[in-house]
């Protein structure tokens, strides 16, 4: 079952993506977007709570490297007021650096180690965190040993200098795993819920699409059946479970089953008035044989019997004329009128380039003015058919190559088997067919008398028979044409090799 094919797609002009495609595709773009949306907020929201609580720990850090200003009332700690010791580790963690800087000069530094003992900070260090002013808000630096969150506060200066900073810091290496750690497990479950969730969107989709995809198969099935004419049933029906009214794809395919019995009702009538047109056709023409014949009789027993004046004599000999083609085309409409009811003589193992050689002489004998020749092969080919009909077959289209040609066209007729099929062309050198004729020229009463002689009187059967006859042997015809050359070429399925002995040339 076919998918329905919704036009172009971002895959290019010439490998458009399926709708169901174009949905998954959709669906996991969005839920892809949601989850890195959910992704920076939750990183963000996170970052901002573990920052904001690394500045609640820096600011007790600060508190006890040192006081900046007064001591709370009743404070027992026998430092005087403003002192710090940022050597003192005692309630520290590993980590924490605390520095104090008198008019921007180091006075003393230290770095909590993870056995609790302490080091100065190096001078590259130290000239990061001179620059920090106490009036800012903490903010982070990089430094020898890691990234830090780091804070300036003023504290009370020592004798001979203008003031003292306080420089707290403390290690951001805990809340950065922690965001990666969260980074990791967010994406981790991200991708788990975008597979789960186009496995499952790709079988809820197929489903829902299943409806979809019947309404399209059955369309295809109807469009390639043979509607154009002959009897014409379409068994093909959108089924049931896609037919359902209350939904956009039943409604569809309610009116698709609408439409297909309306086409079908529709051909129904049609086929019934061909038919009885065609019976009428096929009546009138038996009863037109017999007046017909009588005409013809009665008009040649006055011309052989009777002395009648030149201009009588004339207008039976008119109505000889006249009378001879009408009883070919009474001839040719009971032909067809037989084909369509299928009343054809037996199938037999048929000499076709015997046949070839038989009509072509006939056609030279009657159109000696034409240049005739023949292309056969040196082995007989055989192929099984009606020979009365591969006769008729033969003797129409040489008799249009000479009837819608100038006198002097050169006509070859050429015999060659090929992939198990025998193939007969009749080529022409005349002025060729009309290429706004070409789509209609097997047509039943189809004249393009503008494009070749209308001194001929056609009747516009002559090649609807040629088609008729070729299809009911299980053969085709094709033409081609362009000034100068003009080829119809019969396709006939080749018989099993066998044995057919050839009729000398009289």
């Amino acid at each position: 079952m076919t998918a329905p094919d919704d036009g172009a797609g971002p895959a290019g002009a010439g490998h458009p993506l399926h709708l169901r495609t174009k949905l998954i595709l959709v669906t996991l773009g969005l839920l892809t977007a949601i989850c890195a949306a959910l992704g920076v907020l939750s990183h963000l929201a996170m970052s901002s709570y573990l920052t904001g609580q690394l500045d609640a720990a820096l600011e007790l850090a600060a508190g006890r490297a040192g006081f900046p200003g007064d001591r709370p009332p009743g404070d027992d700690d026998d430092r005087p007021s403003g002192a710090v010791d940022p050597e003192n580790a005692a309630g520290q963690r590993p980590g924490t650096l605390n520095a104090v800087f008198d008019d921007g000069q180091a006075r003393t530094s230290a770095l909590v180690q993870d056995d609790g003992s302490t080091r100065p900070l190096g001078p590259a260090d130290l000239d990061l965190l001179a620059g920090l002013d106490p009036a800012d808000a903490p903010e982070e630096l990089t430094l020898s040993t890691g990234h830090y969150r780091v804070d300036a506060a003023g504290i009370p200066p020592v004798p001979g200098s203008d003031g003292a900073v306080l420089v707290t810091g403390l290690s951001t290496a805990e809340r950065d795993s922690t965001l990666v750690s969260l980074a990791v497990t967010v994406a981790g479950l991200s991708l788990a819920g975008l597979a789960l969730a186009g496995a499952a969107g790709t079988v809820i989709i197929r489903r829902s699409l299943r409806s979809l995809e019947e309404l399209s198969a059955a369309a295809t099935s109807v469009s390639r059946l043979p509607l154009s004419s002959g009897e014409v049933t379409i068994p093909v029906r959108v089924p049931p479970a896609a037919a359902r009214p209350g939904t956009e794809v039943g409604t569809v395919g309610l009116a698709l089953n609408g439409m297909i019995d309306h086409v079908a009702s529709a051909l129904q009538d049609r086929q019934a008035s061909e038919m009885k047109v065609r019976r009428f056709v096929a009546d009138a023409s038996h009863e037109l044989r017999t007046p017909l014949t009588s005409i013809r009789g009665y008009t040649e027993l006055i011309l052989m019997s009777e002395v009648v004046s030149p201009s009588a004599r004339s207008a039976l000999e008119r109505v000889d004329s006249e009378s001879r083609r009408m009883s070919s085309l009474v001839e040719d409409l009971l032909l067809l009128a037989r084909l369509d009811e299928g009343q054809r003589g037996e199938a037999s193992d048929v000499d076709l380039t015997e046949l070839v050689i038989e009509t072509t002489s006939d056609a030279q004998a009657s159109a000696p003015g034409d240049t005739w020749t023949l292309a056969l092969p040196d082995e007989p080919v055989v192929v099984r058919a009606v020979e009365a009909e591969v006769r008729q077959v033969l003797i129409n289209l040489l008799s249009n190559a000479h009837k819608h040609t100038p006198p002097g066209t050169a006509v070859t007729t050429a015999v060659t088997v090929e992939e198990g099929l025998a193939a007969v062309t009749v080529t022409d050198t005349g002025p060729g067919i009309d290429p706004a004729f070409i789509d209609t020229i097997f047509t039943r009463f189809s004249r393009a008398d503008t494009a070749r002689s209308a001194d001929a009187g056609s009747t516009g059967l002559g090649l609807a028979i040629v088609q008729a006859l070729v299809e009911a042997n299980g053969g085709t015809i094709r033409v081609s044409s362009e000034p100068g050359r003009t080829r119809f070429r019969v396709e006939l399925p080749v018989s099993q090799p066998r044995h057919i002995p050839r009729r000398e040339d009289s």
